[in-house]
């Protein structure tokens, strides 16, 4: 089952020229899930010639304009298409009182089901099949959030040797086993999965961090993510222009990324306007020298999401 995440703006504050407000796609298999919507994002969308009228969820941060202004365009658009599903909005505070106005003042065109759901504090708060979103909360001047998209588990890898050894001929229940069930043999006997697998296998994890300041609980929650998207507004000279406007540097995400279990990517996002596409490796050198899996994320840009296949996922 494929997993990528695909870049649709990677700017803060203000769009550029090749550079849109900050949003990001997870396509996992046929689904789309949306992070955040700002200006720009149905240009990048036709651009990356993603299958859009899928987004079955859009998760949003927090109610500044550079992180919602895209997604009334997107609730149009969809009408124009045959969608039966229902989108699922999902953000802070207002979030609803955006969409309703946003829908009464433009007089729009839906038909389909639009269910918006508020949240003032972390949890779970969208599961699909084999998958769980979970929201944390982070410090910005308005109420914000971070999510994870998380997979369980994976069985650990089968060995046909061991199901022979404990008299499991080849067939259905090898099938079994490997899906967790235990199996009766011919004489009896039951055979239990952890007989014949290795240790369980990771599922995948994305995490998505935003306009916040660098808080210690941060890490935790992103703990294990494959690819942790995160902001790294400044440079580290400009720590307390950051501070000052709740946002951080590139070097406090990378710490954040070092400190966090089992991370193997760090994608810098949401860069201040003041940077060009020259200056940005100013941001990559400084976080590289703390964590040095990390990238400069661009639109346009897709991250393939693979599964480990070792153990790493930490308690």
């Amino acid at each position: 089952m494929n997993l990528e995440a695909f870049i649709i703006g990677c700017g803060g504050m203000m769009p550029l020229p090749g550079r849109h407000l900050t949003s990001v796609l997870l396509r996992r298999e046929g689904d789309l899930f949306l992070f955040d919507g700002g200006e720009g994002t149905q240009v990048s969308l036709r651009k990356l010639n993603i299958g859009w009228k899928k987004i079955k969820a859009i998760f949003v941060s927090h109610m500044h304009a550079d992180h919602v202004t895209g997604i009334p365009g997107l609730l149009m658009l969809s009408s124009q298409v045959d969608r039966e599903e229902p989108l699922y909005i999902i953000g802070p505070p207002r979030l609803a009182e955006y969409i309703y106005m946003n829908r009464e003042v433009l007089n729009m065109y839906i038909n389909y089901e639009i269910i918006v759901k508020e949240i003032t504090e972390g949890g779970i708060v969208y599961t699909g099949e084999g998958f769980s979103v979970r929201s944390f909360p982070l410090k910005h001047s308005k109420p914000c959030f971070g999510y994870t998209l998380e997979e369980p588990n994976r069985p650990g890898a089968f060995y046909p040797e061991k199901a022979l050894e404990c008299g499991v001929p080849r067939g259905p229940l090898w099938s079994k086993l490997q899906s967790g069930e235990p199996v009766h043999t011919a004489d009896g006997r039951i055979v239990f999965p952890q007989e014949v697998l290795g240790e369980a296998r990771p599922g995948r994890k994305f995490s998505f961090v935003t306009d916040s300041l660098s808080v210690p609980h941060i890490a935790s929650e992103v703990k294990n993510s494959d690819l942790l998207v995160c902001e790294g507004m400044f440079e580290q000279n400009l720590a307390e222009t950051a501070w000052e406007k709740k946002h951080m540097t590139a070097v406090q995400a990378a710490h954040i990324a070092r400190e966090a279990t089992g991370v193997q990517k760090l994608a810098l996002i949401h860069y201040s306007p003041r940077y060009t596409d020259y200056g940005l490796e100013i941001l990559l050198k400084e976080a590289r020298a703390i964590f040095p899996r990390t990238v400069l994320s661009h639109d346009g840009m897709c991250f393939p999401i693979e599964y480990q296949e070792t153990v790493y996922r930490s308690e």
